[in-house]
């Protein structure tokens, strides 16, 4: 197997090759303690925000560990469905640093799957949109087929999209508060359009779509979590969260939530830029029927052993 490239996290962390700690897990005020064992010259990442890179898709490590899903009762703006469960990850996963973006697109399928439009402009550094859900587990799956014929990505490890679960833990990166940056939300720190998030400070807003990468990273690197693009989840979206260990409910489709229609959905995530703040709040989540596309919602990958 080829060797990924790999890189320090944006905190120095040492690389994917340094000692490796012991497994150490556990609920800290409803945040997140976890650093997993990382033999040398192993695809997992030593620390939370290790960063790889597989098939040009820049990667962040999230170790296994424990986190409350959900919001609490007095969270500013919270809606139903978001009662707090516990989680725990028996492994670790990468996830995508940044939304998959129009050049990704192309590099690794072609046409993009939709038109552009004034508030999604056209460039290899925007998110890629209008996408359809399976249109973006057909890209997982050639990424996944690229990295093995290349010998970057191991047999037993695959691109997909992320769980509702996995998601939301890379979202709070260790944060228990509204969003990784604390209990308030301004246009500095995200891509969201009119009123921030419980009583920030005003700023302006895009209204449109910004280039990955624009705004700081959370404290495991990711870029993006909060606003600019909602991002598909693998899961059928149901009304209470999954809890338990390594929850996933891509094949309960039975089970789904209906809506007044009767139509069942898929999870999205994070806001995006068309929305006030209080959407791109960690604990938000929102249905949507996996054959629709629009403008605002696209996704990123997560690199798993299933």
């Amino acid at each position: 197997m080829m060797a990924p490239k790999w890189r320090a996290c944006s905190s120095g962390a040492l690389g994917i090759h340094s000692v490796g700690l012991l497994l150490v897990a556990g609920l800290v005020g409803g945040g997140i303690c976890a650093t997993a064992q990382a033999p040398a010259g192993s695809f997992l990442g030593s620390k939370a925000g290790d960063e790889c890179e597989v098939e040009g898709v820049e990667l962040c490590w999230c170790p296994a560990g424990k986190f409350v899903m959900g919001s609490p009762p007095d969270e500013p703006e919270r809606r139903p469905g978001e009662d707090q469960v516990e989680v725990t990850f028996s492994k670790g996963f990468w996830i995508g640093k940044y939304e998959s973006t129009q050049g990704d697109w192309k590099r690794v399928v072609g046409k993009l799957p939709g038109e552009l439009t004034a508030e999604l402009p056209e460039g290899d550094d925007y998110p890629v949109g209008n996408v359809n859900f399976a249109e973006a587990e057909s890209f997982c799956h050639r990424l996944t087929e690229l990295g093995r014929e290349s010998g970057v990505l191991p047999a037993d490890w695959e691109f997909r999209l992320p769980t509702e679960a996995q998601w939301e833990y890379a979202c709070r990166a260790g944060t228990a508060t509204a969003t990784s940056f604390g209990n308030q939300l301004s246009s500095k720190q995200a891509n969201f359009k009119g009123k921030p998030y419980n009583g920030a400070e005003p700023g302006p807003s895009l209204n449109r779509a910004a280039k990955v990468g624009s705004y700081p990273p959370n404290p495991w690197g990711l870029h993006d979590m909060h606003g600019n693009i909602y991002e598909w989840c693998r899961d059928w979206y149901h009304r209470k969260l999954p809890g338990g260990a390594d929850p996933d409910l891509y094949l309960s489709g039975s089970s789904a939530t209906k809506s007044e229609h009767g139509d069942v959905s898929r999870v999205r995530r994070g806001g995006c830029w068309a929305d006030e703040g209080w959407p791109c709040r960690s604990a938000f989540r929102l249905r949507f029927e996996p054959e629709r596309r629009y403008d605002h919602i696209g996704f990123r990958v997560v690199v798993v052993q299933p």
